[in-house]
This record gives structure tokens, C-alpha cells and sequence, in this order.
């Protein structure tokens, strides 16, 4: 009974506050605390903000890039990890799960130092580079650092993901393909992909909702662009409204729907 309890205290305290986000994002009031009656017009408010819509694309962008380029390279890294084997397969697992597990602070702070550092050791080359009336590309943090930063530690999950799709896939179907003398390629464009395609889709998926809402990393590497979570939380320093509330139910929503899609596809494809 004591354990039930505890459970149900733990699950009130992690998704009640969540509750009231949605609820006050239906407030008709001014201030998110006072609750004077049902109306959607914040939503309207939200969406008709400029400064949210520019956050928005720019956080689209970047999700949509940083999980392309997540499951090309996590789904290339997961098929050369199968064929390791020994110590190093034990090396490049506790890599991987590492990546996982590094708090995000940790991750943004050194993406940060890495890339100023850089920056700092090509701009002046490039500078010589170019002719002395032709104005030299300058390196900066901006869409490509904050690309680059995602794309590292979404790639871990898309690792996993894969991987374990492998590691229970048909391999004889592999094998009577090269027996049937078929090429490297053609065996795995006809007969690896598909099997694989529902892990890849739901790296993607799972890489995506990180990369959209993720705060740290951003707020340490994306320069002079603003995404939606560091638009967030700059509007909540100036003072919580419903309007903050309902951009984050809206963000809400957007990543339980791409989260429960994938858990459908790799559910549905187990069951296969």
C-alpha cells in the first residue's frame, strides 16, 4: 500500500504541473495565476506573434536538419558497429551510451569552447587567404554550429535505436541474397533497408523531438538565432502569460504525437 501510494505521489508530482500548463493555457485573463475563464485567443496570440513564428522556423530548421543528418550518420555508424567485435565492440558501446547519459550543460559548454577555438584558428587564415578588397567569410556561431551540436548527440539514439533493430533482424534473408550473388548495395537497398527503415524512421522521429526541444545546447551555440525554447525562456523573464502557456502545449503536443508515432511503428513492427 505504501509503495502504491509513493508511485501515485510521484506520477502527480512529474505530470500535474504539466496538467496546469494546458489547463491555464486556455485562461481568458491576462496573468498565467489568475484563472478567469475558458478562451483560446492566447493560441491565436501565439500563433500570430512574429517573433514566435521566426523562433519556430528557426527551431524547425534545425530539428529537421540535425535528425536528417542524425539517422544518415547514426544508421551508417550502427550497420559498421555490428561487424566490430572483441574489446572495442565494448569501447564504442559504453562511447555511445555515454553521449546518452552526458548531462546537456556539459555537452553545450564544450561544443562551445570547441567552436570558438576553432573559429578562432581559421578566420585569421581565411583572412589571408582572400584578397585584400574582397571582404573574407568570417566563421560564426549561428544555424550551422547548433546543427553540428544537435546532430552529435542525437546520433547516439539513433545508434541504439538501429542497433537493436539489427541485432533482431532476418539475417538469412542477407545471406541467400549473397548467395544469389547480388551486390553489397543491391542487398541492402532490397533487403537491409526495409527491415531497418521502421528504426531509422523512429531515430529520426526521437532525434527530431530532442533537437526541438532542447534548451542547453542551444542557449550555449546558437549565436545570434533564437529558438523556440530560448524564446521561452526569455519571455518568462519578462513575466509568465498564457501565452507562454500555450506554446508550450503546443510544444507539448507536437512531441507526445512524433514520440507515440514512433513507439507505434517499432511496436507494430515487432509484432510483425
Amino acid at each position: 500500500m505504501g509503495m502504491r501510494l509513493y508511485s501515485i505521489a510521484v506520477y502527480l508530482f512529474l505530470y500535474v504541473p504539466i496538467g496546469i500548463i494546458v489547463l491555464f493555457s486556455f485562461n481568458s485573463g491576462r496573468h498565467a495565476s489568475d484563472f478567469e475563464g475558458l478562451s483560446v485567443k492566447w493560441y491565436g496570440k501565439a500563433l500570430s506573434n512574429p517573433f514566435v513564428l521566426e523562433a519556430l522556423s528557426t527551431s524547425a530548421i534545425i530539428a529537421l536538419s540535425a535528425a536528417c543528418l542524425s539517422s544518415v550518420m547514426g544508421t551508417a555508424a550502427a550497420l559498421s558497429l555490428q561487424r566490430v567485435r572483441g574489446p572495442m565492440k565494448a569501447v564504442f558501446d559504453g562511447l555511445i551510451y555515454l553521449a546518452i547519459m552526458i548531462p546537456g550543460i556539459v555537452i553545450g559548454i564544450a561544443t562551445l569552447i570547441a567552436l570558438v577555438t576553432v573559429f578562432d584558428l581559421l578566420n585569421p587564415i581565411l583572412a589571408n587567404l582572400w584578397p585584400e578588397d574582397v571582404t573574407a567569410p568570417r566563421l560564426s556561431l549561428g544555424y550551422a554550429s547548433v546543427i553540428a551540436a544537435h546532430t552529435l548527440f542525437t546520433m547516439s539514439l539513433v545508434i541504439v535505436v538501429v542497433r537493436a533493430r539489427i541485432e533482431g533482424m532476418d539475417r538469412s534473408l542477407i545471406e541467400a541474397s549473397q548467395d544469389l550473388y547480388a551486390t553489397p548495395w543491391r542487398t541492402f537497398v532490397q533487403i537491409t533497408l526495409p527491415q531497418i527503415f521502421p528504426a531509422i524512421l523512429a531515430g529520426f522521429l526521437l532525434s527530431f523531438t530532442f533537437s526541438f526541444d532542447d534548451f542547453i545546447v542551444s542557449f550555449f551555440v546558437a549565436g545570434a538565432n533564437t529558438t523556440l525554447p530560448v524564446y521561452v525562456f526569455s519571455s518568462i523573464r519578462r513575466g509568465i502569460t498564457p501565452e507562454v502557456n500555450a506554446i508550450g502545449t503546443m510544444v507539448l503536443f507536437v512531441s507526445l504525437t512524433l514520440l507515440i508515432f514512433a513507439q507505434v511503428l517499432l511496436r507494430r513492427k515487432e509484432r510483425r
